[in-house]
């Protein structure tokens, strides 16, 4: 009992960082996006 406990906390821990990863690269690109948007605004 107590391993699947703990499996099932690793695993949870794991899909977690795989999200805030994902949610970071959506940001990293939304801000490029907003940049190259100013940019075209400048010229």
């Amino acid at each position: 009992m107590r391993k699947i406990v703990i499996l099932a906390v690793v695993a949870a821990a794991l899909a977690a960082c795989n999200t805030v990863a994902g949610v970071g690269k959506d940001v990293s690109a939304a801000g490029k996006a907003v940049t190259g948007a100013a940019n075209d605004v400048k010229k």
